[in-house]
């Protein structure tokens, strides 16, 4: 079993350019490079998460998801990391899925092709629905607040989750907090 972190892909590790399309306009956000980097350093896997709803609701295809998951894995390379995977949901809000965070679908999607420790894995985003995921998968959610994470800071002071400022500051908390991690 592997311990792992599950990233949100817009706002989180890219930053979010609404309905993204075009793998030219892939952009990672702040301080991804050194935190992906960190976590790898210290033995997590690296899986990727994303509601695509663009796909559901006919504004891009599957095909392009795929060509910008590649792009993001193309500069992460650059730093010598890699994203093992990415869990897609191309479904619309209305079409009620079982895949679309913060439902279970994509964390059960990875865990059937990847071993998981769960207690030692994290997910991480930018948007409640991602913290909720961590959480209903019996793991760690943490929210960020690039992307879209800055509307949710009221809500984690609320209901006592943590956030952070970026990607790296959330992988500092988590090897801090998780002895074995280091």
């Amino acid at each position: 079993m592997t311990k792992t972190v599950f990233l949100d892909r817009d706002g989180t590790v890219i930053v979010d350019k609404h309905y993204l399309s075009d793998p030219a306009a892939v952009e990672l956000e702040r301080c991804v490079e050194e935190a992906l980097v960190l976590f790898r350093t210290h033995g997590y896997r690296l899986i990727g998460v994303t509601n695509q709803s663009g796909v559901g609701r006919g504004y891009f295809q599957l095909s392009d998801v795929a060509a910008c998951n590649r792009r993001v894995d193309e500069l992460l390379a650059a730093v010598g990391v890699a994203v093992e995977a990415w869990f897609v949901c191309p479904h619309a809000p209305h079409q009620l899925c079982a895949c679309r965070k913060p439902m279970p679908g994509l964390i059960e999607q990875a865990r059937a092709k990847f071993d998981v420790t769960v207690e030692k894995s994290f997910v991480i985003g930018d948007k409640d629905v991602d913290v909720m995921l961590g959480e209903s998968s019996g793991m760690g959610g943490l929210l960020v607040t690039t992307g879209s994470g800055g509307t949710y800071v009221d809500w984690a002071d609320t209901t006592g989750r943590p956030y952070f400022a970026n990607l790296l500051d959330a992988a500092h908390y988590i090897l801090a907090s998780n002895p074995e991690s280091r």
